[in-house]
């Protein structure tokens, strides 16, 4: 054990990873902590990984550089699942894993071989929901339905209590439904408000219950590697367990997540001394991993040079998610060699629902022209915007509209994340009489928006939208005076979140990290966000927990299949 040599922290507490350690053999070190698996990060991918290697019987460490939650404990809770699963039976659904698959087939981008992953891991994905869902039952995790209360809700960004399954990506728009029978997938974990927590909850119960040891306040910098290349572990800066620094470090993390959303500058600036209380105050521990490493610390969307060098376009949105989503996991596995993929794919949530009738107004860009369907899935329009129109975007709504949704965000009982951003955009909506007078406030070009107007009036009429929009969402757009909501990626009154989707290429089967040739780098693995997955091209609510969870269990389970000899080999 050696006291860390400190180093300048990060303006906003990336973790800096350095290049491994090259030991001649496992003799060469000390090591402190000796186990089978070692799990880096500690959200549903990691406390998946750990509880399917140690239920696999392998003896398990997690080590994580906070308290333990990641981005998990922050969402919304929802697991994309079906194929028949007992809350869509329940609620009248027959759905299937053909079907699921087909959807998804669509949703993520796969035809033609451009999905993230091949088409027999996407339907084993879906052949395998159903039993996801079963085994996070049988460790307390708890789902419902109610058919009749479920199936008179409009189309949401996130469910009201009570509410368990919903339809949370784009199944029931017009071109998705036409090849699948639309079904709910949105299994919304059971509990009050934001899910997540209480799913993480349930994991980490199971880890515990299974013995699981936990190193909180360890970040991991630098994986250790023997001179083939094989790698053995991981090198460790611990804040020493019960001590002031470990006091304050986590009073400094615990407001910074609380006050990210509100004041990111602040949070930025309060990570920064955590990271640097950690370049004075860790000690250097070693953890061996006689089979495997499995690297789970989520995306990167927290590293603003990583955001900016890969994903630019994305640059002005909100980050959503932890601190711990700064591309450590990724920059661990690059240094021992491994490949990255799809780090430009990022999801951006431009969710014009709730209020249920924002929708049936149009999206315009910088040029005054309609660019997507509305009633499509928040990240479908986030993502359209800022890959295809600058992150810039004006939601236009005419008077009826308006005073039907300001109704709404006051009496419909929407959650208050949900009701004050809209109210607030409404209120202070730039207005006028006439089209030409309200794109002339906003900068628009007055014909371009007149006639992306006339155009959509004249297919509501007609009940045929050209974006294909269903007619239940068109309303012609006649009373003014007429309003432009500034949905813009980088409008402060209506932020836009955004997630890291890319990560490490992993072998499909087992979720070994490939080198650039395609290779497996024996001992290394990685699970969610941190590697390339199900949700790695497009992401609808619930696909990248699930896909955390599902990853996280093969990435575990392969670890533990390999005896130490092999591991050595």
């Amino acid at each position: 054990m050696s006291t860390s040599t400190p180093s300048s922290a990060a303006s906003d507490g990336t973790l800096p990873i350095e290049a491994p350690l090259c030991v001649d053999s496992d003799a060469a070190l000390h090591w402190e902590w000796r186990c089978d698996v070692l799990v880096v990060g500690y959200g549903a991918a990691g406390a998946a990984s750990a509880i399917a290697a140690r239920e696999a019987g392998a003896s398990t460490l997690i080590v994580e550089r906070f308290d333990g939650g990641g981005a998990t404990a922050r969402s919304g809770g929802i697991v994309y699942a079906g194929g028949g699963t007992a809350q869509q039976r329940r609620a009248g659904y027959a759905d299937t894993p053909a079907a699921m698959f087909r959807y998804l087939q669509m949703e993520c981008g796969s035809h033609g071989g451009n999905g993230a992953v091949s088409d027999a891991t996407l339907q084993r994905f879906c052949d395998d929901s159903r039993g996801l869902i079963e085994w996070l039952e049988s460790i307390g995790v708890r789902f419902d339905s109610d058919p009749a209360f479920e199936k008179t809700q409009p189309k949401t960004s996130y469910p009201k209590d009570g509410i368990y399954l919903y339809y949370s990506g784009n199944e029931a728009v017009k071109e998705y439904a036409a090849v699948a029978e639309p079904a709910p997938r949105g299994h919304r974990v059971r509990g009050s408000f934001l899910s997540g927590r209480t799913l993480f909850e349930a994991l980490r119960a199971r880890v515990e219950a299974l013995g699981v040891r936990v190193l909180r306040q360890s970040g991991v910098r630098r994986l250790v590697v023997d001179r083939q290349g094989v790698v053995l572990g991981a090198e460790l800066w611990q804040l020493p367990p019960d001590s002031k620094a470990a006091a304050r470090h986590r009073r400094l993390m615990r407001r910074a997540e609380l006050l990210h959303n509100v004041a990111p500058g602040y949070a930025d600036r309060l990570r920064a001394q955590a990271l640097a209380l950690e370049n004075a105050a860790a000690v250097k521990v070693y953890a061996r991993a006689q089979r495997g490493v499995v690297l789970s610390t989520g995306g990167f969307i927290f590293n603003r040079p990583m955001v900016a060098a890969h994903a630019p376009k994305y640059a002005m949105t909100m980050r959503l998610g932890a601190t711990g989503c700064d591309g450590s996991g990724i920059r661990l596995g690059q240094s021992a060699g491994g490949a990255a993929a799809r780090l430009d794919k990022v999801s951006a949530w431009r969710f014009i629902n709730p209020p249920s009738v924002w929708p049936q107004g149009i999206a315009v860009d910088a040029h005054g022209q309609r660019f997507c369907n509305e009633q499509v899935y928040g990240a479908k329009l986030g993502v359209t915007m800022c890959e295809h129109h600058d992150g810039r975007a004006w939601l236009l709504l005419d008077a009826r509209l308006r005073r039907q949704a300001i109704r709404e965000a006051l009496f419909g009982g929407l959650w208050a994340f949900q009701s004050i951003p809209a109210l607030f955009l409404m209120l202070f909506a730039p207005r006028a009489r006439s089209v030409e007078a309200l794109a002339a406030k906003i900068g628009l070009p007055a014909g371009a928006l007149r006639q992306s107007v006339e155009q959509y009036n004249d297919g509501a009429r007609r009940k045929q939208d050209a974006l294909g929009k269903q007619a239940g969402y068109l309303a012609e757009l006649a009373r003014p005076p007429y309003y432009a909501l500034d949905i813009s990626a980088a409008s402060k009154t209506f932020p836009c979140p955004a997630i890291t989707l890319g990560g490490l290429r992993v072998n499909e089967a087992s979720g070994a990290v490939l080198d650039a040739q395609g290779r497996d780098i024996a001992g290394l693995y990685a699970a969610g966000r941190t590697a390339v997955g199900i949700a790695s091209n497009y992401y609808v609510s619930g696909l990248s927990l699930a896909d955390c969870l599902w990853s996280g269990r093969r990435a575990g389970q392969a670890a533990a299949a390999i005896t130490p000899l092999q591991a050595a080999a």
